[in-house]
């Protein structure tokens, strides 16, 4: 049987901790950000994780991330 493909749109967006919890970047941070407080920014700045509602989707996307 032939190797399974990874969705290569969201192997460029999510990386898998030790744990098997899936990390992303939060939205909103891209462009237009002189109107956002200063503490909004920072915290966009940090990892944000999927939620547990979404993992099952992301690991048929991603079938080598996990083992």
């Amino acid at each position: 049987m032939p190797k399974m493909k990874s969705h290569r749109g969201a192997a460029k967006r999510f990386k898998v901790l030790g744990s098997g919890k899936f990390k992303r970047r939060k939205a909103n941070r891209s462009h237009i950000n002189s109107h956002m407080s200063t503490k909004r920014k920072r915290n966009l700045r940090s990892q944000g994780h999927v939620h547990p509602a979404d993992e099952k989707q992301i690991k048929r996307l991603l079938p080598y991330a996990v083992k």
